[in-house]
């Protein structure tokens, strides 16, 4: 700081770089990371951190066991809002990859659990289709754009 007088703080642009990665920093559900910006400068990119995306999905799974007694339409309109919570925090940009796992793993969960409902009748992968034509789940979205 003394060479370049004033004693201001050093810009992004020199700093220097250490090898190829700098550490990631998991901090409020995210993971931190540097990365490239489409201009080739280097900036922190956040993604879903690793264990709150499973700790979300264990508790999509779990609610699911819990309420597969309940009617189809009223599981649907419960799993939207948990879905629509999960990107209202997590839909920030630069993070559409995870949103996109997230609503696919839940779509798996909730055919597992209403598989499970009857010994008799089997929900196959057709019927679950037809039912996410009937009653889709929101599809994955960025919410904020900070």
């Amino acid at each position: 700081m003394a060479e370049r007088g004033g004693g201001k703080p050093a810009r992004g642009r020199d700093i220097p770089v250490v090898g190829k990665y700098l550490p990631a920093l998991d901090f409020l559900g995210f993971t931190h990371y540097w990365g490239k910006s489409r201009h080739g400068r280097l900036i922190i990119k956040r993604k879903t951190a690793k264990d709150r995306f499973r700790r979300g999905l264990k508790r999509i799974a779990l609610w699911c066991r819990w309420s597969r007694h309940l009617p189809i339409r009223e599981q649907h309109r419960l799993l939207r809002r948990k879905v629509q919570g999960h990107y209202a925090y997590y839909g920030i940009r630069g993070n559409i990859r995870a949103l996109q796992l997230f609503l696919y793993r839940v779509r798996l969960v909730w055919v597992k659990w209403l598989r499970r409902r009857s010994q008799r009748a089997y929900f196959s992968w057709a019927k679950a289709d037809q039912l996410f034509q009937l009653l889709p789940l929101p599809a994955a979205r960025i919410m904020q754009q900070c």
